[in-house]
């Protein structure tokens, strides 16, 4: 049964490598042998590039703030305190929201004619209408600002479950010692929790390299925001050219590995030492 589940997991991903060396075209069967010209095509797309640079910056903006912020919170949220299950409750909402809705929702504050910001900024006399689509950075700033909205959650109860695991009696034992509450995060909290910080940074690794939705929902097929899962779809499904996607899907599940596998030997050889 074991071997089977494995079969069922590993067939699509044998396929998905077999048939990136192969040219795939939906008008133009059957598939010819392509080396590696689907990969090398891939690289001399302007528009691939520029998606895998957008990535590279929804990675490293969103698994940094999300880290960042999901500490603070599981911190905040370490001692029991009246309403902390509430809190938790409606905390974790952004997180169980479909990326679609999200996107839609946050579609009404960052339109650029009728959005609320745009209305806030038209009070003041300024510019409303320089928002998503305008300017690169402002628009990969802005759809990331929603996708850590909806990854945070789950790294703060991630960390918040390392930090439940911590003994009472060392904090006990630090304060008989005379150590700050800063030298207790440093030298306690932050050590013990960076198992489940890892953890947290890993799904923030897989979910930024991932993203689709909220880039289209909220900007469409514009270039100035399209991440590299979305630049998948074009080449598949826009251009027919299934061979280059197959190319392009492999690129990503090797980079998510291996940014993951960094992350975790960074943050578990810290703890070691």
């Amino acid at each position: 049964m074991t071997l089977f589940i494995a079969g069922l997991a590993l067939l699509p991903a044998v396929f998905a490598v077999v048939q990136s060396f192969f040219i795939v075209d939906a008008l133009d069967p059957p598939m010819r042998w392509a080396g590696l010209s689907n990969f090398t095509g891939l690289f001399g797309d302007a528009a691939v590039r520029s998606s895998m640079a957008n990535t590279g910056l929804y990675v490293l903006i969103g698994v940094t703030l999300s880290t960042l912020l999901g500490t603070a919170a599981a911190v905040l949220l370490q001692r029991p305190f009246r309403g902390r299950s509430l809190v938790i409750a409606v905390m974790i909402l952004p997180w169980a929201l479909p990326g679609v809705v999200e996107g839609i929702l946050w579609q009404g504050i960052f339109e650029p004619n009728s959005g609320l910001i745009s209305a806030v900024l038209q009070l003041f006399g300024a510019d409303g209408g320089l928002l998503l689509g305008q300017n690169r950075l402002l628009t990969i700033g802005l759809i990331e600002l929603v996708q850590v909205w909806q990854i945070t959650p789950l790294s703060a109860l991630l960390i918040l479950a390392a930090l439940q695991l911590i003994p009472d009696e060392l904090y006990e034992a630090a304060q008989l010692d005379g150590c700050s509450p800063w030298a207790a995060f440093r030298r306690i909290t932050l050590p013990l929790a960076r198992p489940g910080i890892a953890v947290a940074m890993v799904q923030a690794v897989i979910a930024t390299l991932n993203v689709f939705d909220q880039p289209y929902v909220l900007n469409g097929a514009a270039s100035t925001g399209a991440s590299v899962t979305m630049q998948t779809y074009f080449v598949s499904f826009q251009n027919l050219d299934f061979g280059a996607g197959y190319a392009l899907t492999l690129l990503i599940t090797l980079a998510t590995l291996a940014i993951s596998m960094a992350v975790v030997r960074l943050v578990y050889r810290k703890v070691e030492m």
